[in-house]
C-alpha cells in the first residue's frame, strides 16, 4: 500500500511517530496495527493537507471527514492523535456526543448553537469533531423531545455552505442507520460536508 503513496511525506514514519504519541497517550498497549495501515494513511493525507495523496485517495480536503467503524475498531484514539498533524488553522477539538445531550438536558437550545454557531459573543465556529454520533439519545428538556445531534449538523451544513467550516465525525452507525436516526435531510448533508473513511465491519475489537 506505502508504495502507491507518492508524496513528499514519509508516510511509514508519520505511522511510527504516531505510535509513540499514543504510547505517551494511552500506555504501552497502544499499537497500530499493519491491517489498519489504509485507514490511517487516508487519515493522515487529509489531516496534513497532502492534496496529490488526497487527490488519489479520493479524499476532498475541504470536507470534513466521518470515520465510521465498529465498536472498539481505535475510532476516537486515532482522531486525537491525528490532532498533533492538523495545521494551526484546521486544529479540531473532540467531543463526545453523549456529553452533548447531557448538556442539552441542563441548558437547553443553547448548547444547539454553542455547537454550531458558537455561543453568544462569542469568537468565531470552531470545527469540532463530534465523537460517537448514535450513543445518545433523544432527551427531553422541559417536556420538549429534541433529536439535538440532528439540529447541531443541520446547523454546521449552514455553516459548511457558507464559511466552509468543517465537521468530523466517529460513529459506528451505517448510512442507513444514521438516516433512520437522524432523517433523510441530515444524511444527504452530511454526504455533502464529509469524506466517508470506514473500518471493515469484520474488524476485531482491539479493547
Amino acid at each position: 500500500m506505502e508504495s502507491e503513496i507518492k508524496s513528499h511525506y514519509n508516510y511509514e514514519e508519520i505511522i511510527i511517530w504516531l505510535e509513540k504519541k499514543g504510547v505517551e497517550l494511552y500506555g504501552n498497549h497502544f499499537k497500530i496495527i499493519e491491517n489498519d495501515h489504509p485507514i490511517i494513511f487516508k487519515l493522515i493525507a487529509y489531516f496534513l493537507k497532502d492534496e496529490p495523496t488526497c487527490f488519489q485517495f479520493n479524499i476532498n480536503i475541504n470536507k470534513g471527514i466521518m470515520l465510521s467503524g465498529p465498536v472498539g475498531c481505535g475510532k476516537t484514539s486515532l482522531l486525537n492523535l491525528m490532532k498533533y498533524l492538523t495545521p494551526i488553522e484546521h486544529k479540531f477539538f473532540v467531543k463526545p456526543c453523549r456529553d452533548i445531550s447531557f448538556e442539552f438536558i441542563q441548558d437547553g437550545y443553547e448548547i444547539i448553537h454553542k455547537y454550531s454557531k458558537g455561543k453568544l459573543y462569542q469568537s468565531e465556529p470552531k470545527i469540532i469533531c463530534f465523537d460517537d454520533l448514535g450513543t445518545e439519545n433523544n432527551l427531553k428538556y422541559f417536556g420538549n423531545e429534541c433529536n439535538v445531534m440532528a439540529e447541531i449538523l443541520l446547523s454546521r451544513y449552514e455553516l459548511f455552505t457558507n464559511k466552509k467550516l468543517q465537521t468530523h465525525i466517529t460513529t459506528n452507525l451505517s448510512a442507513t442507520e444514521i438516516e433512520n436516526q437522524y432523517g433523510n435531510r441530515v444524511r444527504s448533508r452530511l454526504r455533502e460536508m464529509i469524506n466517508l473513511i470506514a473500518y471493515e465491519k469484520t474488524i476485531k475489537d482491539k479493547r
